[in-house]
């Protein structure tokens, strides 16, 4: 089996040859790049291999890059540091994906599926939709900046930053900014997890959305629960759901 590792980082690629020896010694690793550029001219130059190993993150961009300069006609497992559940996708449209850093037992099931797909003749994969998806999710996201709510008849515009939480109270959803005024706002809970930014509010229950700036005092409370002192005061209880506790103290602490 011919391959071709594309990765930037020196450590890394010597650990990838060797933990790739020690899988299977008949694999013969005949490139090594490591920017885009130099995938893109090595593709042009050489014969395809029968696999690559490719990073996501290259030292002059993201490796999808080689996709629209280069044509790829052999089977990709990709490398990456994101998170499993960023990455579905891959399941689908490629071969596999391996998070860092690369453990032996997962590179070798990579590996067998590589082969059982090549013994059935389906390793000629388009890699286009995959690579089209995964741009679209490993793009910054955009949270909400604002919001338009009415306000004695009128509407008004409420920028994201000058909210200081979000609650319900069963029948309708609201939210309060810091100078006190309350409203009304128009989507549900679940709705509002995709449109703010997680860095700056935290959903410690099913009813209550918080920013940290609006967070006065932190108690326990019982059955291993916390309640929260709001700024400004709210008229319920804002209670951290006990499966929510353990995040909530990682998300104070960032």
């Amino acid at each position: 089996m011919k391959v071709l590792i594309v990765e930037d980082e020196e450590l890394a690629v010597k650990k990838l040859q060797k933990t790739l020896t020690s899988v299977d010694d008949t694999i013969d690793v005949v490139g090594m790049t490591d920017s885009i550029k130099s995938t893109v001219e090595w593709l042009q130059k050489n014969p395809q291999p029968d696999l690559i190993l490719m990073d996501i993150e290259l030292a002059d961009g993201q490796s999808f890059e080689i996709f629209n300069l280069a044509e790829v006609k052999s089977p990709v497992i990709f490398t990456t540091s994101y998170d499993e559940y960023a990455l579905k996708a891959f399941k689908v449209n490629s071969v596999d994906y391996l998070l860092k850093p690369i453990q032996q037992e997962e590179l070798k099931v990579a590996l067998n599926k590589f082969k059982k797909m090549a013994s059935a003749g389906k390793t000629d994969l388009s890699i286009d939709n995959l690579v089209k998806e995964l741009q679209q999710k490993l793009q910054p996201k955009e949270f909400r900046k604002r919001f338009l709510v009415k306000h004695a008849q009128k509407l008004v515009s409420i920028e994201v930053d000058e909210i200081a939480y979000f609650y319900s109270d069963g029948r309708l959803n609201f939210f309060k900014t810091g100078d006190n005024k309350k409203f009304v706002v128009d989507y549900t809970m679940d709705e509002l997890e995709e449109m703010l930014d997680p860095e700056k509010y935290f959903r410690i229950s099913r009813s209550f959305y918080v920013s940290v700036n609006s967070i006065d005092k932190i108690e326990d409370y019982f059955g291993n629960r916390l309640i929260l002192q709001l700024t400004p005061a709210v008229d319920k209880e804002a209670l951290v759901s006990r499966e929510k506790v353990t995040d909530f103290k990682i998300w104070m602490g960032k």
